[in-house]
This record gives structure tokens, C-alpha cells and sequence, in this order.
């Protein structure tokens, strides 16, 4: 039953937040709690993903794999 209710929580987050949700989540081994934003979709887009990155929004590895804690 935990699980059934696990995943419904993270469907019911991801539809609302706009994000994806990592395996195993909210224990996920790399990236803990947080959530994953989707890729950008164009260059400018990525662009202003690292910048957001850099002034701490929220953290990366790559413009491509970019997530954040929930509020």
C-alpha cells in the first residue's frame, strides 16, 4: 500500500509542478528528494537554464539534467 500511495503522490506532483520524477523517489541515491525539470527544448532555453543554475534556482549537471527541490 505504500508504495500505491508513493506513486500517486509523485503523479499527482509531476502533473501539477510541471517536473518529472526520478526512480525510487523521494530516496532517489543521486539526486535525494529533488525533482527533475525537463530538458530545455531550444538553445536559448538551455542558456538561461545554466544561468538560473548558476545563481542557484536550482542545481545541474548539464543544461540537459537540471533538478531542484519541491517548495
Amino acid at each position: 500500500m505504500d508504495e500505491i500511495v508513493r506513486i500517486v503522490e509523485a503523479m499527482q506532483i509531476s502533473d501539477k509542478e510541471g517536473v518529472a520524477m526520478p526512480a525510487n523517489w523521494p530516496n532517489n541515491e543521486l539526486i535525494k528528494d529533488h525533482v527533475i525539470i525537463p530538458p530545455a527544448r531550444d538553445v536559448e532555453t538551455a542558456k538561461n537554464r545554466l544561468e538560473k543554475a548558476k545563481a542557484g534556482e536550482f542545481e545541474y549537471f548539464d543544461w540537459w539534467f537540471c533538478h531542484k527541490k519541491l517548495k
